[in-house]
């Protein structure tokens, strides 16, 4: 298999390289397993999809459930991406409508996705996944929202003197039962039906929050 370093000193990704590459593993990791399905998904096939080694996997994320906890920590860090570009660079460089549809979108794409589907409903058989989909999810971006909705308090733009409770609300006006029903078999709305359902939502959310 070809890891793709072979201009690198020794064989050994420098960092750059490292993450582009890892990048790439995920990428090809989460195809391998909306095609094969939870029961089927191995390292192996995600190195062979990946075009990479299984040793390489192995010696970056340890086994099967490392790869599945990373996967699940990029997949959400993704749905979340304009609040930590809004963070790295500094609250208010983009208009709070804005950026609040942006992640209410990249939510609703994330907990509807083929993935994210597959995860749940392996879930509620495996706990240490459901584990995993908690930890990695939901509340591990949910202080990073919070801290976001904190700081557009504090410039008067938000009345979110609880963060962590404005977020609860911003997360339950987004998703409210749309994933259950997907899970359950209802079809998934198109791209334009999940934008307005976001819109709405942040529409909502600053009707009750507005600083103004």
């Amino acid at each position: 298999m070809d890891d793709g370093f072979a201009g690198s000193r020794r064989g050994r990704p420098r960092a750059g390289e490292r993450a582009g590459r890892e990048d790439a593993i995920i990428d090809a990791a989460l195809a391998e397993l909306a095609e094969v399905g939870w029961d089927r998904f191995t390292m192996a096939g995600a190195a062979r999809r990946a075009g990479a080694s299984t040793e390489t996997l192995y010696a970056w994320f340890g086994n099967r459930d490392g790869l599945i906890r990373r996967m699940v920590q990029r997949n959400a860090d993704l749905s979340a991406a304009v609040v930590h570009e809004e963070l790295r660079n500094g609250t208010g460089t983009r208009d709070l409508r804005g950026t609040l549809v942006a992640y209410a979108r990249g939510l609703l794409d994330l907990l509807t996705g083929p993935v994210s589907l597959m995860l749940n409903r392996a879930a509620i058989t495996q706990p240490e996944l459901a584990e995993v989909l908690r930890s990695e999810g939901r509340l591990r971006i949910g202080p990073l929202v919070g801290r976001y909705l904190g700081e557009r308090h504090a410039a008067g733009e938000l009345h979110c003197p609880d963060p962590e409770k404005c977020f609860t609300v911003l997360y339950g006006l987004v998703v409210r039962d749309l994933q259950i029903g997907v899970l359950l078999g209802a079809e998934r709305p198109d791209d334009a039906a999940l934008q307005a359902r976001a819109e709405e939502a942040v529409e909502l959310f600053l009707r009750l929050h507005s600083g103004r």
